[in-house]
């Protein structure tokens, strides 16, 4: 695996041009949709994201091995130049991405970690843009492991709840993105809730909007209405 992975999620919303066109016609154009983006990138994931939000229909995650410098160059210019075939049908509202690195916080991989480019997906994807104060970066390393420590101890208890971090410093207006994958959105509801308490909290700026999407096979994605 690529030591470091540029993740896309992009949110789009469908247009009165498509919703204008027959059922068979609306089909063609999920499927093209589809593929291009299965396509360009190592990896692409499909999700439905309506009615759990009202702006966004669906959303699809890309994925491609970054360790090269001009990776997301080519990615970015490859989804912006296949988008424009479809842009009339499906408009894009949403645009998080962000690289993946080793965590200062934990050592090693975890069991917990998300496989971007291979394994299953789990029935639901959650992200949302993240950032902390200012204060966070101003106190002593050993104080903010401390308040990780207790973050990361909380986590584990919820050990069937996967994660992926990326780190888009400087890239977007949010210092990260954070992903869960989750088969039970309730359970997933507790450990948000869970981590409400923890010291840490203290410290967030932003973790808004919240994305909940619905995984979908190719078949499942182009048949949803």
């Amino acid at each position: 695996m690529a030591e470091r992975i540029l993740n896309l999620y992009l949110g789009f919303a469908y247009t009165d041009a498509f919703f204008a066109l027959s059922t068979d016609d609306r089909q063609a154009v999920k499927r093209q949709i589809a593929t291009d983006f299965l396509g360009v990138a190592e990896a692409a994931h499909l999700y439905t994201v309506f009615p759990a939000r009202s702006d966004i229909d669906f959303m699809v995650w890309s994925a491609w091995g970054a360790d090269e410098a001009q990776a997301p160059k080519t990615a970015m210019t490859a989804i912006s130049s296949k988008s424009e075939e479809w842009r009339k049908y499906a408009r894009p509202v949403q645009s998080l991405w962000g690289l993946t690195r080793p965590s200062m916080y934990s050592r090693g991989k975890s069991e917990q970690d998300m496989d971007p480019l291979e394994g299953p997906r789990s029935s639901y994807l959650v992200i949302y843009p993240f950032s902390k104060t200012k204060e966070w970066y101003l106190m002593s390393m050993d104080s903010r492991q401390g308040m990780m420590n207790e973050h990361i101890k909380l986590g584990k208890q919820y050990f069937d709840i996967k994660q992926l971090l990326l780190y888009s410093f400087g890239l977007q207006d949010q210092e990260f993105v954070v992903s869960y994958e989750v088969e039970e959105l309730v359970r997933f509801s507790e450990l948000v809730n869970a981590l409400r308490s923890t010291e840490a909290r203290r410290y967030t700026l932003l973790d808004t909007p919240i994305i909940t999407g619905i995984y979908r096979t190719l078949e499942e994605f182009v048949g949803a209405g």
